[in-house]
C-alpha cells in the first residue's frame, strides 16, 4: 500500500492526518506554511465553537468531565494517564484560588509535535485550556514553554492578545459567569523541568527541582494550591472531542487507546516529521507514511516514545501497533511519541552512549542515585565503545541501573536507567563484540 493509499483511507474515515511537508484535514495543525494561525483562521475552521457549546448550553462540570472521559483521551505527555479521571481528583469546590498549568516544556530528544501546535495552531490549545478551567472551576492558568523555542513563546502570547481581544478570555466570557486567565512563562531550557512538580517550582521562580510526592498538585500544586496539569497535546484534543462527539472520539482509536496521536518520527527514514495517526495503528504504516527506510537499508532498532523509552528490536516493532497497551507488551511504552528509527548501520553502543551522556548531563543532583549512577553509567559505556570495556562491565551497568530505577524523587532516574538496560538486553551481542574485539560491529557513522 502506497503512503497515498494509507492516507485516503485515513482521510476517508474522517481522521486527521497531517506530516511533515503535507497537509490533509488539519485539525491540531493549521498549516505547515505558519501562516493559518490567527484567532480568523481559527473561527473559520469552527474553533472556539466547542468552548460557546458549554457555555451557552450550560453544560455542568460533571458533564463536560464525563464526556472527556467517554473519550478515552489518555494524556499525551508520556505518562498516558486518563485526561477526564486526573480532572476529577480536582477538588472543584475549594473556596481558594486553583490553577491550570499546561506543560510545553517538551524537552524529550525526538519529541518535536508541542512546538509544531503551539506554532501552527495556538488557539487550539487556549481553547482547550479554556474548557479545561470551566470543567474544574479554575479562573488563572499558566503555559509553560520550553526555553529553546522563544519564538514559539512569542507566538503564542500574539494568539493570547487575540484570545483576550476576543472575549475568548477574561471576565465573564461570552457573557456568562465564567471567568479565565490565561498566562504564558518562558523557561530556560532544562529538561527537569517537563517533570511537573520540577515546572511547578521553576513557575514560582525557584530551582527547577522535583518535590517529593505526596502531596500531589491536585491537592498542593502552584503556590501551594490545588493544581491540574496536561501536556500541549492533551489540551489540544478536547476542542475536537466536543466537536466529533466523545464517542466517535473514543472509536477513531482502540478501546482504552481514544482517539489520534502525533508521533514526531525521526532518523533513518526518508521523511522524518510529525504524522497524527489513529492510536492503534500499525507500526509498519507509520513507517510507510514516513517514506520507509532510508536508502532502502533494513531496520534494527526503534525507541518508540522518545529517548527514555526502551528500545525495540526492528523486527519486534514491525508487527506492533501504536498504542499504549501493545508498546507496553512489546516491552516499552509509547512516552510523549517520539519514534527514533535506527537502520542496520547504527552502532547499539555509540548510540547507548549518547543517550547515556544526555542524562548524565540533565540530572538536577538532588537525588543521590541519579546524580552518582548516571555518571557510573555513561563512563561505562563510554569505556566500552573506546575499546577499554570488560564482560563484568555488562551486569554492573544492569545492577547500577536497578539501583537507580524506582529509587529517585522523579522519573529522570527511570529515564536513564530503561535505556541501559534494554540496550543491552535487547543487542548484548553487540556489546559483547565491542569488549572482545575493542571495536564496533558495524560501520557506524553516527
Amino acid at each position: 500500500m502506497t503512503p497515498d493509499q494509507v492516507l485516503s483511507q485515513f482521510r476517508a474515515t474522517g481522521v486527521q492526518t497531517c506530516f511533515h511537508g503535507r497537509h490533509i484535514d488539519p485539525q491540531i495543525y493549521a498549516g505547515l506554511d505558519g501562516t493559518n494561525w490567527s484567532i480568523a483562521d481559527y473561527e473559520a475552521r469552527g474553533g472556539y465553537q466547542a468552548l460557546r457549546k458549554i457555555l451557552t448550553e450550560g453544560l455542568t462540570q460533571d458533564q463536560v468531565i464525563a464526556e472527556v472521559k467517554t473519550s478515552g483521551l489518555r494524556g499525551r505527555g508520556g505518562a498516558g494517564f486518563p485526561t477526564g479521571l486526573k480532572w476529577s481528583f480536582m477538588p472543584r469546590q475549594f473556596p481558594g484560588q486553583k490553577y491550570l498549568v499546561c506543560n510545553s516544556d517538551e524537552g524529550e530528544p525526538g519529541t518535536c509535535k508541542d512546538r509544531d501546535i503551539l506554532m501552527f495552531n495556538p488557539h487550539i490549545v487556549i481553547e482547550g485550556m479554556a474548557i479545561a478551567a470551566y470543567a474544574m472551576g479554575i479562573s488563572v492558568g499558566y503555559n509553560y514553554i520550553h526555553g529553546e523555542i522563544f519564538e514559539v513563546y512569542e507566538r503564542f502570547e500574539a494568539a493570547l492578545e487575540e484570545a483576550r481581544a476576543a472575549g475568548y478570555l477574561g471576565g465573564n466570557i461570552m457573557g456568562s459567569n465564567f471567568s479565565f486567565q490565561l498566562h504564558a512563562h518562558h523557561g530556560f531550557g532544562a529538561y527537569i523541568c517537563g517533570e511537573e512538580t520540577a515546572l511547578l517550582e521553576s513557575l514560582e521562580g525557584k530551582k527547577g527541582q522535583p518535590r517529593f510526592k505526596p502531596p500531589f498538585p491536585a491537592s498542593f500544586g502552584l503556590y501551594g494550591k490545588p493544581t491540574t496539569i496536561n501536556n500541549t497535546e492533551t489540551f489540544a484534543a478536547v476542542p475536537f472531542i466536543f466537536k466529533v462527539g466523545p464517542q466517535a472520539y473514543a472509536e477513531m482509536g482502540k478501546p482504552n487507546n481514544g482517539g489520534t496521536k502525533i508521533f514526531s518520527i525521526s532518523g533513518d527514514v526518508e521523511r522524518p516529521g510529525n504524522y497524527e495517526i489513529p492510536l492503534g495503528t500499525p507500526f509498519s504504516t507509520l513507517l510507510e507514511l514516513a517514506g520507509g527506510m532510508r536508502g532502502g537499508k533494513k531496520i534494527k532498532a526503534v525507541i518508540p516514545g522518545g529517548s527514555s523509552a526502551p528500545v525495540i528490536r526492528g523486527d519486534v516493532m514491525m508487527d506492533t501497533t501504536m498504542d499504549y497497551d501493545a508498546i507496553a507488551k512489546a516491552g516499552s511504552m509509547l512516552g510523549s511519541g517520539a519514534v527514533i528509527v535506527m537502520d542496520e548501520t547504527r552502532c547499539m553502543v555509540k548510540s547507548l552512549l549518547r543517550l547515556s551522556y544526555f542524562y548524565y548531563e540533565e540530572s538536577c543532583g538532588q537525588c543521590t542515585p541519579c546524580r552518582e549512577g548516571t555518571g557510573w553509567m555513561y563512563r561505562m559505556v563510554e569505556r566500552i565503545e573506546n575499546g577499554h570495556g570488560k564482560m563484568e562491565d555488562l551486569d554492573v551497568l544492569n545492577s547500577v541501573a536497578d539501583n537507580i530505577q524506582g529509587r529517585t524523587i522523579c522519573a529522570l532516574g527511570d529515564a536513564a536507567a530503561m535505556p541501559v538496560r534494554a540496550f543491552v538486553k535487547n543487542f548484548r551481542e553487540e556489546f559483547e563484540y565491542h569488549i572482545e574485539h575493542k571495536h564496533c560491529l558495524v560501520p557506524a557513522y553516527i
